[in-house]
């Protein structure tokens, strides 16, 4: 595993023309794994993971500069990467609305996690993304930085300008609504 240098090494590299396109580089490399499954987690298309995450590092490269460091360097790019993310799921259902309901869209995300090469419907790691895909957007988003990322409600307040208790009963009616779904299914 590639060992990687500091935000605050890489934020001054960047700063630097000289070895500014280097730096950025790096700090693609340092979280581009991390992004992608975020990504892919709300997404769940792998080629739609790839635009929205193309879509997050071009935003990123445009806005690096401005960046005052209120906050971590991982957190600004999480919350760029859930904008651009929620922003992919909100055309993509105007785009779907005319023609689908929200039933279809997520029996589509359904179908999607189904047509998996290594899906079982036995396993419960299968339900459990079935079970998230039935989720609303935003407690979908939730669920995924809690769950996976182990991240702290103060981080998933900055990342998505919430108050920490709305996270907190948000994450609490997601987990109630996976429960269920994997009990009923």
């Amino acid at each position: 595993m590639a060992v990687h240098p500091d935000d605050k090494t890489l934020l001054l590299e960047f700063a630097n023309p000289a070895t500014r396109e280097s730096a950025y580089t790096r700090i693609v490399r340092k979280y581009q794994e991390r992004i992608y499954w975020h990504i892919r987690r709300m997404v769940v298309h792998h080629e739609d993971t790839n635009d929205v995450m193309q879509n997050v590092f071009i935003k990123m490269w445009k806005h690096l500069d401005g960046f005052r460091e209120d906050s971590q360097l991982f957190t600004w790019i999480y919350r760029i990467a859930t904008n651009e993310s929620l922003s992919y799921l909100e055309k993509n259902k105007k785009r779907n609305s005319q023609s689908a309901s929200l039933d279809n869209e997520h029996s589509n995300l359904s179908n999607t996690i189904r047509a998996e090469k290594h899906f079982d419907a036995s396993k419960l790691e299968w339900k459990l993304q079935l079970a998230i895909q039935q989720l609303p957007e935003k407690q979908r988003v939730v669920f995924s930085l809690r769950y996976y990322e182990e991240m702290p409600y103060e981080a998933m307040s900055k990342i998505l300008e919430t108050s920490e208790g709305a996270l907190k009963a948000s994450y609490h009616h997601a987990v109630k609504k996976v429960e269920e779904y994997i009990l009923n299914h």
